[in-house]
């Protein structure tokens, strides 16, 4: 698994096939799609899935958390260029 600290920026994802798990400090955003295929690439891939959401879990366990945060909807800025 690259390196990907659960929760620690703004800035850091983990692509594993088309599934991107993407760090925020209040939460992790999960999306696209990931197929685990029944072989030796399959099983890496779930591996590094495993290891992704292992890291989350830990953290979440690790830290001292509130019952129930609000998230902030995201918005986009004017494109610079």
């Amino acid at each position: 698994m690259d390196h990907f600290s659960p929760y620690a920026n703004e800035a850091d994802t983990l692509q594993i096939g088309e599934l991107t798990l993407e760090n925020r400090l209040d939460r992790i955003a999960v999306f696209g799609s990931l197929d685990i295929t029944k072989d030796q690439a399959g099983l890496a891939a779930a591996l590094a899935l495993q290891a992704a959401l292992n890291a989350v879990v830990h953290t979440l366990q690790t830290d001292a958390l509130p019952e129930h945060i609000s998230v902030a909807p995201i918005s986009e800025g004017a494109n610079p260029f």
